[in-house]
């Protein structure tokens, strides 16, 4: 009997030390509780950018992408709610890739939400919230979003980092789809999932860091 637990024992010393050892090594970014943010106030967020629709492989590109945000200043601040976009415009976008059908992007749910969510060796990782877009060229209007079109709820993972003062948008993370699509030539379509890319600028420079 002895023998058997012994056995058993061992077994499941051997198992968990083969899960450890297969386990995932604890990634260097921490979820912060404070911030701080330097200089913060007024700032622009400017570039060009892309949307993937990733049922139908189709891309819309922007060639001017502007926003208008403000971020908080100080130490101690909460991630949650750290800035916020108040205006945007996109410009020369084509829906699904199409020359034909040169979109205009109608910005909607403003103020959209900037938070800050994580932070490692000088990078910020968070999300912009709240969004909503809809693109109308004759014949054909799409609308990006959350989970349905006029929600507002449209998320975008992002990194900002300081060396830099990019803000890099991240394809992965987020829940945007086009919705309340009619009409574009079946480029895009209702319920696509859409994942943007590409890096803006931002003015001025800004030291995010945490704590």
């Amino acid at each position: 009997m002895l023998k058997r637990i012994s056995a058993i024992t061992t077994a499941s010393a051997a198992a968990t030390a083969l899960a450890v050892g297969l386990s995932p090594a604890p990634s260097s970014a921490t979820t912060a509780t404070t911030w701080t943010v330097s200089p913060g106030g007024s700032v622009t967020v400017s570039g060009a950018a892309e949307l993937k629709d990733t049922k139908l492989k189709t891309r819309t590109p922007c060639k001017s992408v502007k926003l208008d945000a403000a971020l908080k200043s100080g130490s101690g601040l909460a991630g949650a709610g750290v800035g916020s976009i108040m205006s945007g415009a996109f410009t020369g976008c084509t829906l699904g890739g199409a020359l034909i059908l040169s979109a205009n992007m109608v910005v909607n749910g403003l103020p959209w939400r900037v938070n800050a969510t994580t932070y490692a060796s000088g990078v910020t990782t968070g999300t912009i919230t709240g969004i909503d877009l809809v693109a109308t060229v004759t014949g054909c209007t799409a609308t990006l979003d959350g989970t349905a079109a006029g929600a507002d709820n449209g998320v975008i993972r992002f990194t900002y980092t300081n060396s830099t003062g990019k803000l890099r948008l991240l394809p992965e993370g987020g829940n945007l789809h086009w919705w309340a699509v009619a009409g574009c030539l079946g480029l895009v379509g209702t319920g696509d999932p859409v994942q943007p890319s590409d890096s803006l600028t931002v003015k001025p420079e800004q030291t995010i860091t945490s704590p």
